[in-house]
């Protein structure tokens, strides 16, 4: 991998939030914990965002996908990317694009799933694009800050449970699959990673409207160390009709809690 860097002169660029992971060891357990989390790889295509110089990309290769779509902004990416596919021939396909603003759902037809070292500069904005979909996917097997990981595996009553708590447990089951040391990483970023497995569910956990959920979080978590009676108080909800206490605080309630609360508040 490090010779791929110095031929295709791939310095990581802040500005894309690169941070790029060459131990293929590594990339491989990532890959292993991704098809772990939804059976066999069978006829399944893989879509990666932020490849990079190809060190995921290699591992998913490697596995018995079907295909691989890897999803890249950087112009000097594609072109290793490029030489890669020429090794695979049929089996990775190089789009050149902003993830932000890709459809990656139509990108390829069913079975399809998201193995992923994200640019953390806009890792959560994908997740959520993602969750509002979620059922497209076989699964989502993602690298995030260990903090932002933290936040989505999150259970009531800790500080690191929150509005992206919430939300990602609403439409997904999350599991926590290892930590991964910032020193695997060239650069180093300045935080510890984690990788995370999201299964979607069939169904959300509990019935609500998403805007009305995202609404109701914003609200509660703005003011967390509030009691809801005063954070929800704009809602005018009858606490005794929904069985919580107005005393408790946003952290304390449970997602389906706050499924109820989106359903009788009018939003």
């Amino acid at each position: 991998m490090g010779d791929v860097i110095r031929r295709f002169g791939l310095g990581a660029r802040k500005s894309l939030g690169q941070h790029f992971l060459l131990d293929l060891n590594l990339c491989r357990r990532i890959v292993r914990a991704a098809g772990d989390s939804a059976g066999d790889w069978g006829d399944v295509t893989v879509i990666e965002i932020g490849p990079g110089p190809g060190g995921l990309t290699r591992a998913l290769l490697e596995s018995g996908a079907r295909k691989v779509l890897a999803v890249e902004k950087d112009s000097r990416c594609v072109e290793a990317l490029r030489e890669l596919s020429a090794a695979y021939p049929g089996r990775l396909e190089v789009i050149e694009a902003d993830a932000l603003e890709t459809d990656v759902q139509a990108l390829t037809s069913p079975p399809r799933r998201i193995v992923a070292n994200l640019p953390y500069n806009i890792a959560t904005p994908l997740l959520l694009g993602w969750l509002r979909r979620i059922t497209d996917f076989d699964g989502l097997t993602l690298m995030f800050q260990k903090e932002v990981a933290g936040r989505l595996v999150a259970q009531p009553g800790g500080k690191a449970y929150g509005r992206l708590s919430v939300i990602t447990q609403w439409r997904a089951e999350v599991r926590h699959e290892f930590n991964v040391s910032k020193h695997a990483f060239t650069p180093p970023p300045k935080v510890a990673s984690s990788v995370v497995s999201l299964i979607p569910r069939p169904a959300p956990l509990a019935p609500a409207d998403w805007e009305s959920l995202e609404k109701v979080t914003a609200q509660a978590f703005g003011q967390r160390r509030k009691m809801l009676r005063s954070s929800l108080k704009p809602l005018n909800l009858d606490f005794s009709a929904l069985g919580i206490e107005p005393t408790a605080r946003a952290e304390e309630l449970s997602v389906e809690q706050f499924c109820a609360i989106a359903r009788a508040g009018g939003i």
